[in-house]
């Protein structure tokens, strides 16, 4: 088992149950949106009631999370941090550099995953924006770009960080980007199915691309391993 770490507290079988439920979701979310059924209803509803609203800089700048100038840039940054930090003075402590690179290359996968999938799949889907008659608006490449992105830099970056960094930085990249969708919806970029579809089919890749594992343990504190050993017998000391 690898010991770069991935996805923290799932087993194998719940992460792929998991990327599941997510892909159904985006299927759901799909058919909902191509056949006009009550989902894309409400969706239009809410949009509706809610473009607009905010002040327009702090929006704009929270859509702005998932442009390629802000994302990008993050993503690229954990990457040459990864390839290039020193290893720890502890050799046990130390992540190997050839699972560096698996991780490094899953993380260039799922960036390189976001136009390949979302650009024909706004194409063929050719749904409207909100505020404009122009289409091709499903699913959002913003919000996509900023799970992808920040998603994968958190977990670049994990067995770098102390453990109470290590534990908050999967829900700041969560935050980050919630608030990117939030940001597109108020300011009228998307509606909001167009953002939780990207989630949806995104949040499964990220899944199946990057395995849950632990961080490295000091073998030194490590409970020991193998069969108890034998008591001492009577006599052995006068023996010695």
């Amino acid at each position: 088992m690898p010991r770069f770490p991935g996805l923290p507290g799932a087993s194998r079988p719940r992460r792929l149950a998991a990327a599941l439920v997510l892909l159904l979701l985006f299927a759901l979310v799909t058919w909902q949106v191509t056949a006009g059924g009550p989902l894309r209803a409400l969706d239009e509803r809410i949009s509706r009631a809610v473009a607009g609203r905010g002040p327009r800089p702090v929006t704009e700048l929270l859509a702005d999370l998932g442009s390629l100038g802000i994302a990008l840039p993050v993503l690229a940054a954990a990457l040459l941090y990864t390839a290039w930090r020193p290893d720890p003075v502890n050799r046990a402590l130390t992540t190997p550099r050839r699972e560096r690179g698996y991780a490094m290359l899953h993380a260039v996968l799922a960036i390189a995953a976001v136009p390949a999938l979302v650009v024909p799949l706004k194409a063929l889907l050719d749904r409207p924006g909100p505020l404009t008659e122009a289409t091709g608006y499903y699913p959002s490449g913003h919000a996509a770009t900023a799970l992808v992105a920040f998603g994968a830099a958190a977990l670049l970056l994990r067995p770098a960080l102390p453990p109470a960094a290590r534990a908050a930085a999967m829900p700041a990249a969560g935050l980050l980007t919630l608030a990117t969708g939030i940001g597109l919806v108020l300011r009228g970029y998307h509606w909001p199915l167009d953002v939780i579809g990207s989630w949806c089919l995104f949040g499964a890749l990220l899944l199946l691309l990057f395995p849950p594992t632990s961080p490295p343990t000091n073998p030194s504190t490590s409970p020991p391993t193998g069969p108890p050993a034998d008591p001492p017998r009577p006599g052995d000391q006068l023996q010695r």
